[in-house]
């Protein structure tokens, strides 16, 4: 049975009989975070889905480590909240100096990776459960060599992705690599 919720904003159809009785539920794009579904008995044979968010204060929690790079301004390395793991941009520190590995982009990613898998392992995660990726290029003709080094780290199926040059990164870096995570619960 497929039910719907908040089609006015076009949020897609959602086949609750899937969903837990009250299970968090994720939407793309942040519309729908950490919302719980009922079933109303109320009209037989009627579906309803009942949405709520939740606003309790304890639902986002920080995760730190020392075996990655600080983050270089006023936010986290990652925040945990309802079962998902958002992990900030990371560049191609090294942890203990904060300098760049080198200048070259495969020796950068390859860093990126190695200081996202501590803040995924901080937090209780692997490389397995990240299911998107963002990655931030100073020169997109580095895309090849950048997936090469990539591919070692994601296994099938590989995370969704997007790729985008721009106009600068921090520090003069040559990539940045940002994910979210799916949590065991």
């Amino acid at each position: 049975m497929a039910w719907c919720s908040l089609r006015s904003i076009h949020v897609p159809t959602i086949d609750v009989g899937v969903l837990r009785t009250r299970s968090p539920l994720a939407a793309a794009g942040g519309v729908v975070v950490g919302s719980t579904f009922w079933k109303s008995s109320s009209r037989k044979g009627s579906p309803f889905a009942c949405l709520s968010l939740s606003t309790h204060p304890g639902i986002k929690e920080a995760v730190a480590t020392d075996k990655a790079p600080a983050a270089l301004g006023p936010y986290s390395q990652a925040i945990k909240a309802n079962n998902l793991l958002f992990v900030s941009g990371v560049l191609g520190l090294i942890p203990e100096t904060g300098k760049f590995i080198s200048d070259s982009v495969e020796d950068q990613t390859e860093q990126v990776l190695k200081n996202m898998g501590e803040i995924l392992k901080a937090s209780g995660a692997d490389y397995s459960s990240v299911v998107k990726t963002t990655i931030m290029l100073a020169d997109l003709k580095d895309f090849k060599k950048v997936n090469e080094i990539y591919a070692k780290y994601f296994p099938s199926p590989a995370p969704a992705r997007s790729t985008y040059q721009v106009a600068a990164l921090p520090l003069d870096a040559k990539i940045e690599i940002e994910c979210i995570a799916a949590l065991k619960a």
